[in-house]
């Protein structure tokens, strides 16, 4: 399974679990680390992402919705990117 497949597994997923933010790490951590200024380092906001158990559906919602801000399930706006599917072809 590649991570576009997966990608448009957990929209899926996203969509019949709108939930998920209750148990997202980010609700007791400072918002602003996750949207970080031009040329701030992002690297606290992903500390957070990598141990919260809600990651992937965050990640899915950003790509499902084009998020163009911020650090959603670790990964910024650029790398995001590269898997939203309007910006693949």
């Amino acid at each position: 399974m590649t991570i576009e497949t997966d990608t448009r597994l957990l929209t899926a997923a996203t969509a019949a679990a709108p939930g998920w933010r209750d148990f997202a790490l980010c609700r007791v951590t400072d918002p602003e680390a996750f949207f970080p200024e031009t040329g701030e380092n992002g690297r606290p906001a992903k500390r957070v992402c990598a141990g919260c158990e809600v990651r992937e559906a965050c990640l899915a919602e950003a790509l499902a919705h084009d998020e163009r801000f911020g650090i959603w399930g670790g990964l910024t706006t650029a790398e995001r990117r590269k898997y939203h599917p309007k910006r693949r072809r």
